[in-house]
């Protein structure tokens, strides 16, 4: 259905943009999704930062937490399905996909994680700032792990005889 809705608003737009869109058509997608998977895990983390009454040790790492299966959630579906267009034929390569995304995204969870660590726990910067800040380097980490690793394409060699 999304498919659908993308391609009629694409076949709308003056030729040269369409081809502009069709070019760039994977990185678009994952900018669009990942805006909408950083509203969410800027929404579900300023939610546990504000639902936990008064200043707790552990407040960042739960708010960090907890918007993070949030959103990877999110982003996994949707990264696969319209973004790198991942089709998994079997249930082997869907959880091998699967693990191999969320092992990515953990990686940059911790990173997250050390990033609040060190500039709000420590240095006192604002939750607000340090949430934003975080999400671009988090967004670039994000795409490129899922690029080069988890939905890579497999090149197929010619043989030439």
């Amino acid at each position: 259905m999304f498919d659908k809705i993308i391609k009629a608003c694409v076949g709308i737009l003056p030729e040269k943009l369409q081809k502009l869109y069709y070019k760039y058509e994977e990185q678009l997608m994952y900018a669009f999704f990942g805006a909408l998977t950083t509203l969410i895990s800027i929404i579900t983390k300023l939610l546990a930062f504000y639902a936990i009454p008064g200043e707790r040790p552990w407040e960042s790492t739960f708010a960090v937490a907890f918007s993070w299966v949030c959103a990877v959630t999110f982003a996994f579906f949707t990264n696969k399905k319209y973004v790198f267009k991942n089709e998994t034929q079997s249930k082997n390569e869907f959880w091998k996909v699967f693990v191999s995304f969320y092992g990515a995204r953990g990686i940059t969870f911790f990173a997250e994680e050390a990033i609040f660590l060190v500039f709000y726990d420590w240095l006192g910067f604002s939750k607000v700032i340090v949430t934003f800040a975080s999400q671009v380097i988090i967004f670039i980490a994000n795409y490129i792990l899922s690029k080069l690793f988890v939905f890579k394409k497999e090149r197929k060699e010619t043989i030439k005889k």
